[in-house]
């Protein structure tokens, strides 16, 4: 989904500078989701201008420069809805702490604790934050949210419980004094048999999600 997209669907939800729409995406919501860079936010809403697919008008600031505030147009909307239904990209997840578990028996046992609780301690604070963050004014927000909240603790969840799996290849390989030779054997743990009993289990009802929010805050 290219920044012009990006840019109008931020301004279905209301006007805005392009500063404010900057905002969204680097502090606010929208950075979940996407993302926007300064250089390519500024010269995608001159193009959506000149296509008239938005509207820029200035506004008087005291003391300040007048800043420009940009409307979506009846054809910027049309443009917008179609854009929705081109396909999608694949969702990527990348993560430097899962290649870094992969060569665990390199790794004293401390260094892995350590970076199993930095890793925890940014996946609630990424739960704290989404609970904090002002509602998107979108009839989806609810279910975006939540289920956003669910991939964090799902994480957590699972990170918690298997984490003896990674730092007991730590201990072995520090005992043995081999970490840094060859490379250990994968670790029989509870991994294969938790996921095919998670297969069974429904997702939580809404009741227990109100619990779990409830510790949250």
């Amino acid at each position: 989904m290219d920044v012009r997209t990006l840019c109008l669907g931020t301004l279905m939800l209301g006007d805005s500078t392009g500063y404010e729409i900057r905002k969204m995406f680097e502090e606010g919501p929208f950075h979940h989701f996407l993302e926007a860079s300064y250089g390519s936010i500024y010269p995608a809403l001159t193009r959506l201008t000149e296509e008239e697919l938005v509207t820029c008008h200035a506004e008087q600031q005291e003391k300040r420069p007048d800043k420009k505030v940009y409307s979506i147009t009846r054809k910027g909307r049309k443009a917008f809805t179609d854009a929705l239904m081109e396909p999608l990209a694949e969702d990527k997840f990348r993560s430097e702490f899962l290649f870094v578990m992969l060569f665990a028996h390199l790794l004293t046992p401390e260094r892995v604790s350590e970076l199993i609780d930095e890793k925890l301690a940014e996946y609630q604070q990424q739960n704290d934050r989404i609970e904090a963050e002002t509602e998107i004014p979108a009839p989806g927000t609810v279910f975006v949210r939540e289920l956003g909240w669910h991939m964090h603790k799902a994480y957590i969840d699972y990170l918690s419980s298997h984490r003896h799996l990674v730092e007991d290849i730590a201990r072995a390989a520090s005992k043995g004094g081999n970490g840094n030779k060859g490379t250990a054997a994968p670790a029989k743990g509870r991994g294969a048999s938790s996921r095919t009993a998670a297969k069974g289990k429904a997702a939580p009802k809404s009741a227990a999600r109100k619990g779990e929010l409830a510790k949250v805050r």
